[in-house]
């Protein structure tokens, strides 16, 4: 945070949806749900206390559903979202575990709730990646709605608010956000949550621009402040002076005919304009997210995450429930391809019903194909699933965090294993699928050459490759600054796997966040990538400027790119060279 002498105050946090908005600041106050006290209760009154919490439960559970049914039609695709809320509301981590800490501790309800709560919040913080780390915070929102039945207080009420105004909130569940009424609210800013939760999910859907993420926001805006949320940056602006509101109002007007411009051209295919075909493709975790992917005109599905079932099921899913979930998607897409990923979790973090066995740095241990060549039997039951699934569709599948070939070839023989299950159960499947691998870590894009003989494909996910390559933390503020897409390190690493995919005569795929990000387009169209895997609602920004691009002249300006050495000396090329089509962003910042 820092102040200027007209006491305009500037706060960094995370994008939850792009967009500018500038309005009057609305506090939602919900600061009673963190006075909770721990007092003791008698044996004979633990039933009532549990009770007490299960009455808190149904009615937070009855205005939820009263939530649900009021979304219109244009909400529809965050139904999913909302329902796996509901299911929370009786979930055996947060439901069983209270009433056995009101039992077994005899404590208040209260205080047995925000310990449950706490425990389960430091577990999901631990996960590496940020997608299953996020769904921790929807069992945080779930106990926060239950926690104000507990304590009396009255609950938020978004569709009551008659103003337009911006929401200032300590949080914002999915269904917070899908009340929100469009011609009140302009935008909001929340101190927790990121871009990878289910409240920034929904407010994409809404198209209304939000920061998330900001941890203080709530302490230093008061009602009434003047605010501008710069959600594409990821800034607010508290009580900015006249040069900054000037700005700003620029940037809203040219934000907003961007948007107007890219709807209109949305069905256009994603040809660059010297007519090298693209393919863009959608991240997903949840089926429901197909009706997003088709709307925004993806080419498939790039990366489905297969973890969001476990954390839906609080335990590993048998492979029938696998089996109609992929072959729901795949019947959805198809003839679109559709990339479904293997399991990548921290088995001892995530898992609670696996015993745990404590790591140091879960980031570094037991994860992704790790862990699953260890549980051979719960990797086996998903390769079967897929196997089965791409009998009714068109599927590729990916392994993540591969880092050495005796890993592939460990993978291939749970294939084999799978198959042969298969055919012994005279089961109805397809064995003849792609086979790719993803790249990010460091050594397999060292021995990109060598793993291509193995496979069909890879898939080069830049979330992980560049945090491994950099050595840093990306949930670590003190060293976010060094998380940069477009370090010199991390496009030389991206180089020497197009070589060897090419010279292997294997496809390549990108399905990192770097592909969802317009400045990123010409390096990787220059590079030779031409299959990009992003957030749905990134696709419409993604094609506009591919079709501008010019893929001869960017292979020209990577050559002069790769011999620059620092981040600062790329951007300001790129934003030099592309200055007239790169989108909504500050060119001269």
């Amino acid at each position: 945070m820092n102040k200027t002498v007209t006491d305009q105050i500037f706060l960094r946090g995370i994008s939850g949806s792009p967009g500018i908005c500038i309005g009057k600041a609305y506090l939602v106050d919900r600061e009673g749900v963190n006075l909770i006290k721990r007092y003791p209760v008698s044996p004979d009154m633990v039933p009532n206390e549990i009770d007490r919490f299960k009455n808190a439960v149904d009615k937070a559970k009855k205005d939820h559903a009263k939530a649900i049914d009021s979304l219109g039609d244009d909400l529809s695709e965050n139904l999913n979202i909302l329902e796996t809320h509901m299911v929370l509301f009786k979930d055996k981590m947060l439901y069983g575990k209270t009433i056995d800490t009101i039992t077994n501790d005899q404590v208040n309800a209260e205080w047995a709730l925000r310990r449950v709560s706490r425990r389960i919040s430091r577990m999901f913080n631990q996960i590496n990646d940020p997608y299953l780390r996020a769904r921790g915070n929807d069992i945080i929102q779930v106990s926060d709605k239950i926690m104000h039945y507990l304590v009396g207080e009255a609950d938020l009420r978004i569709s009551e608010i008659n103003k337009r105004v911006i929401i200032v909130a300590h949080d914002l569940s999915p269904a917070d956000t899908s009340q929100i009424q469009l011609e009140h609210i302009k935008g909001f800013v929340t101190d927790r949550g990121g871009k990878d939760s289910h409240t920034s999910i929904v407010a994409k859907s809404l198209k209304i621009p939000s920061v998330l993420g900001l941890g203080n926001a709530t302490a230093n805006i008061n009602n009434d402040d003047i605010l501008i949320v710069d959600g594409s940056a990821g800034i607010i602006i508290i009580n900015p002076d006249e040069d900054t509101l000037f700005k700003y109002e620029d940037k809203r007007a040219r934000f907003a005919a961007f948007r107007a411009d890219i709807e209109r051209e949305s069905h256009l295919p994603a040809i660059t304009a010297d007519g090298v075909p693209i393919n863009l493709l959608a991240n997903i975790e949840l089926v429901e997210e197909v009706v997003s992917a088709k709307d925004n005109k993806a080419a498939g599905i790039g990366l489905f995450r297969t973890e969001f079932l476990c954390l839906d099921l609080n335990r590993f899913p048998t492979e029938d429930q696998m089996l109609q979930k992929y072959r729901e998607l795949v019947e959805l897409m198809h003839p679109a391809p559709v990339t479904i990923r293997t399991l990548d979790i921290n088995g001892d973090k995530f898992n609670p019903y696996i015993d745990p066995v404590e790591e140091a740095n879960p980031a570094l241990g037991l994860r992704a194909v790790r862990f699953c060549l260890v549980n051979e039997s719960i990797f086996i039951a998903q390769i079967k699933a897929i196997l089965r699934a791409a009998a009714f569709g068109n599927i590729n599948l990916l392994i993540p965090m591969i880092s050495c070939v005796e890993e592939i070839i460990g993978v291939k023989s749970c294939i084999e294993r799978a198959v042969i299950e298969l055919e012994s159960e005279d089961r109805i499947f397809n064995k003849d699928i792609p086979l790719g691998i993803m790249i990010e870590v460091p050594s397999a894009v060292m021995m990109a050459q060598e793993l291509a003989g193995h496979v069909d494909f890879f898939s080069i996910g830049t979330n992980d490759l560049i945090q491994y390559s950099m050595a840093i933390d990306r949930r670590n503020r003190r060293v976010a600054h060094l998380y940069q897409a477009l370090n010199p390190a991390v496009l030389k690493m991206i180089r020497l796997v197009v070589d060897a995919a090419t010279e292997n005569n294997i496809e390549l795929f990108m399905c990192g966040e770097m592909a969802g990000d317009a400045i990123n387009i010409p390096v990787l169209l220059g590079l030779g990538l031409t299959n990009l895997s992003m957030n749905a609602g990134a696709i419409p920004v993604i094609k506009k400027m591919v079709r501008s691009v010019d893929v001869s002249k960017a292979q020209k300006d990577v050559q002069t790119i790769l011999g620059f050495q620092t981040v600062q000396e790329i951007v300001d090329y790129i934003q030099k060279e592309y200055r007239d089509l790169l989108p909504y962003r500050d060119n001269e910042e």
